[in-house]
């Protein structure tokens, strides 16, 4: 225990997915943050590979958003979003729709990611009643999915351990995951098996009838399961089926958004355009909390009738559009396109790519998936303990200075967007040492 931690009660705080006893006996804390690096109170610098936590697109200590977050707060701190509104929120909503894929340019801001994902399973539910489609209440999701942890969140993704302690909603069924290891493994690009999952949503909508489904929901690269990335072709045939049978299809990208694929949206990306996309981390490069749901217009159109002085959605948050995170959204939009962040990534991909592959013969290594600046490299579990000997590696990374994330016996990589080759290749060699001396 560090002489800050000593000094610390850590019996009051309840941290989120954390394994608090373990934690407790052996605290990891973070103290300051700069660029590409974070110091622990031991006063180490650590290297980040995971953008915080697939947030800090544009790197740490921004002292632009630092400034306009305090600048803000000077002037206003709170402004209520029902029936009243602030300018910068119809300020950061017009810069956000600017840079959306076309048609997706009405925002419905939120705090989180987990808030953006209810608000469009909510909004698709209302939209199907709006255009006189009452029946269509049945939402669907994908095994190994995952999009946060509110009730609807859950329901609709795919990770058990997520859902084993709530239960889910009712009128929810799910698609098949797109993982394929016996024929995609060490994939150089999009898998070549598996675009013919899509048809699973052509399968349920023979056992419910397309009359009762309102949504499908997917992640374009499905992150927290441990990087699955979509097989070529997968998702443009999920488009194509959704629309056929008047089903709206909604991307998560509360961790594709914003340059993390080499594109501003992973929708750019695989250039497929879904009628709703939920975002948070990236948008304000994790300085505030703050999530935005990105509507097509004939989405929020067919929800604008009836009377004028009637309230169109029930629905929002008391810091929904919250100044100081729409001053720092602005200041992160500003620090993208300044710096060319937001396609960054695809002139670093290749050597990203290249990079963690050198790990394909490293021990305990069965495959490795990349896709822009995410990768996921998965190892063999222990027999009879699952996970250990990714979070044995996780706990060592960061003894030697490395952040990585570890999701079961998958290290996934997100790093800010900033990152130099050369912090790519430092990254890697530290894995590489690390798996050399994990049993």
């Amino acid at each position: 225990m560090t002489a800050t931690a000593n000094a610390l009660s850590l019996d009051e705080f309840w941290m989120p997915f954390t394994a608090n006893r373990q934690f407790k006996q052996a605290p990891r804390l973070l103290t300051r943050a700069s660029g590409m690096h974070y110091a622990s109170d031991d006063g180490r610098a650590i290297l980040d590979g995971t953008a915080g936590l697939w947030c800090v697109n544009a790197g740490h200590g921004r002292p632009e958003i630092a400034a306009a977050v305090a600048d803000q707060l000077r002037e206003m701190d709170y402004a209520p979003p029902f029936q009243m509104a602030h300018p910068l929120a119809f300020r950061f909503a017009t810069a956000l729709g600017a840079i959306a894929p076309e048609g997706l340019d009405r925002i419905f801001f939120t705090n989180s990611g987990s808030e953006s994902v209810e608000t469009a399973l909510k909004i698709a539910l209302a939209y199907q009643r709006a255009i006189g489609q009452g029946t269509r209440t049945r939402l669907i999701g994908r095994e190994r999915g995952y999009h946060g942890v509110g009730f609807g969140g859950i329901s609709v993704g795919g990770i058990v351990n997520n859902r084993r302690a709530f239960g889910t909603l009712a009128g929810v069924d799910h698609m098949r995951h797109t993982h394929d290891p016996a024929r995609n493994r060490f994939c150089d690009g999009l898998p070549e098996h598996g675009a013919d999952l899509a048809d699973d949503l052509e399968r349920l909508v023979a056992l419910h009838g397309a009359e009762t489904i309102a949504a499908v929901i997917v992640e374009p690269v499905a992150g927290s399961t441990g990087v699955l990335v979509p097989p070529a072709g997968y998702l443009q045939r999920l488009r194509e089926i959704a629309t056929r049978h008047g089903i709206l299809l909604i991307f998560d990208e509360v961790i594709t958004g914003f340059g993390r694929l080499g594109t501003p949206f992973a929708a750019d990306y695989f250039g497929v355009t879904p009628d709703i996309m939920t975002t948070a981390k990236g948008l304000t490069n994790g300085a505030q909390p703050m999530g935005a749901v990105f509507c097509g217009r004939h989405v929020h159109d067919a929800l604008m009738a009836g009377p004028e002085n009637a309230i169109e959605l029930f629905h929002g948050y008391t810091y929904s559009g919250h100044p100081a995170a729409c001053a720092a959204g602005l200041a992160t939009l500003d620090i993208y396109a300044r710096e060319g962040l937001l396609t960054r990534g695809a002139a670093l991909a290749g050597h990203w790519h290249r990079a963690m592959m050198t790990l394909r013969d490293a021990p305990h290594v069965v495959d490795i998936r990349t896709i822009g600046l995410v990768a996921g490299i998965e190892l063999d579990p222990r027999a009879a303990a699952p996970g250990t000997r990714a979070f044995d590696l996780f706990v060592d990374c960061f003894a030697r200075g490395l952040l990585v994330r570890v999701t079961g016996d998958i290290i996934a990589l997100s790093p800010p967007l900033i990152i130099a080759p050369e912090q790519i290749d430092a990254i890697v060699a530290t894995l590489a040492e690390v798996l050399r001396e994990t049993d």
